[in-house]
């Protein structure tokens, strides 16, 4: 590792905390989930930046699972009403899906940046 690479840590902090991946002083969303175009301190264009729908499935998937499990649990221990059960997985499907959404979008682009991810490219054998 050189000194110019920051230690892994560095942009998963920055990432959680929406912040520039390279300064971590500027902003990285102007809304919920819409990046700004470029970070108001350092000037990096975030254009590199396609998160895709990586944050949306892994949060689908891990808050799936926990309000599956929880759902499944308290119907064999408890068996509440149906109008109980929707009153209580409806809210927190909302809270496990919307909570960790903007943070792992700030954290994959962050790492994104930190490993210089780019658009895979393919190449001809006669092309070098």
């Amino acid at each position: 590792m050189t000194d110019k690479t920051p230690p892994t840590a560095l942009p998963i902090a920055r990432g959680l905390r929406g912040r520039c991946p390279r300064c971590g002083e500027g902003k990285l969303f102007q809304g919920f989930l819409t990046l700004r175009p470029a970070c108001e301190r350092c000037g990096l264009d975030y254009s590199f930046a396609d998160a895709g729908d990586g944050p949306a499935v892994f949060v689908i998937l891990i808050g799936g699972a926990i309000v599956v499990f929880a759902a499944l649990m308290t119907e064999v221990v408890y068996q509440p009403p149906y109008w109980l059960h929707a009153a209580l997985w409806l809210p927190l499907v909302l809270l496990v899906t919307l909570a960790p959404l903007r943070l792992l979008k700030g954290l994959l682009i962050a790492l994104q940046y930190h490993h210089k991810a780019a658009e895979g490219r393919l190449e001809r054998k006669g092309d070098a």
